[in-house]
């Protein structure tokens, strides 16, 4: 085996963990309303498409997840109950951490540009395939 085919057997490796950690996390969140489910689900498919075509398949006919891949993967769709529910997600647990956590305001200020651009990047995606307009 040379170098290449070891480097390319990590690298699938190491997405196709990434794929299960972000599929476990996104499962999690569809459960708890803290944690949104679209942003993982988004990446296990991303990490799976380069690492296992069995498990992309699978997340692209998954009855729960498999809409929100699709959606994005085809028409770079974000619909608009995943975009409400990421940004009460994001902007309740932001409240949460700011309220019990004290942090110095460089490290708030990092967070929040973070943070909006975050939300910028969802809410500029359309909400519906262009068919659908």
């Amino acid at each position: 085996m040379d170098v290449v085919s070891i480097v390319m057997t990590v690298k699938q490796t190491a997405y196709f963990c990434l794929g299960w950690i972000c599929v476990a996390l996104g499962a999690i969140g569809v459960v708890l309303p803290l944690l949104p489910t679209t942003p993982f689900i988004l990446v296990a498919a991303y990490a799976f498409s380069k690492s296992s075509k069995r498990f992309h398949d699978w997340l692209l006919n998954h009855r729960v997840f498999g809409p929100l891949v699709r959606d994005w993967q085809q028409n770079g769709v974000i619909r608009l109950p995943a975009k409400i529910l990421a940004t009460v997600s994001i902007v309740l647990m932001l409240s949460l951490s700011f309220y019990f956590v004290a942090l110095p305001l460089h490290v708030v200020s990092i967070i929040c540009i973070s943070v909006g651009c975050v939300m910028v990047f969802i809410w500029s995606r359309p909400s519906l395939p262009k068919q659908e307009n």
